[in-house]
């Protein structure tokens, strides 16, 4: 019975280590766990629509050249790295905008999504939110 008993835990915790630890791979996207001080996060500027514009203004300077005019991971420094950069019409049907600003912010380790919280100041990133959330849709 103990022998039993042991294989079967011993085979959850296969099953659950085959489960990614936190992480979940869709279409390509593998969308890491946001850490609680971000989970729920709302964006203060709203979809306003000077902000968007100030965000499109942020974007066209830091992130075209790996996510591409487009937001398809397809910009002209994107198309050398590896993991290529983010599809940003699928991670907006994937995920909140809590995630994207968590992204953002942080960075993503083992890619080169580097973090811009000491680069942008956080009006910024809440405009790049702003912006992503509204132009780059499924």
């Amino acid at each position: 019975m103990k022998q039993y008993l042991f294989v079967v835990l011993l085979l959850s915790a296969f099953a659950l280590a085959a489960c990614g630890g936190g992480t979940s791979d869709t279409g390509g996207i593998t969308l890491n766990e946001i850490p609680a001080e971000y989970v729920g996060w709302t964006n203060p500027l709203g979809g306003d629509a000077a902000a968007i514009v100030a965000g499109q203004a942020v974007f066209e300077q830091n992130c075209v050249s790996c996510h591409g005019a487009t937001g398809l991971g397809d910009g002209e420094a994107g198309v050398a790295l590896d993991p290529p950069p983010a599809n940003l019409h699928k991670v907006n049907e994937l995920a909140g905008e809590d995630y994207v600003y968590f992204v953002i912010n942080e960075g993503v380790e083992g890619t080169s999504m580097v973090a811009w919280k000491d680069t942008l100041s956080q009006e910024q990133i809440q405009q790049v939110v702003a912006y992503i959330r509204a132009t780059f849709t499924p």
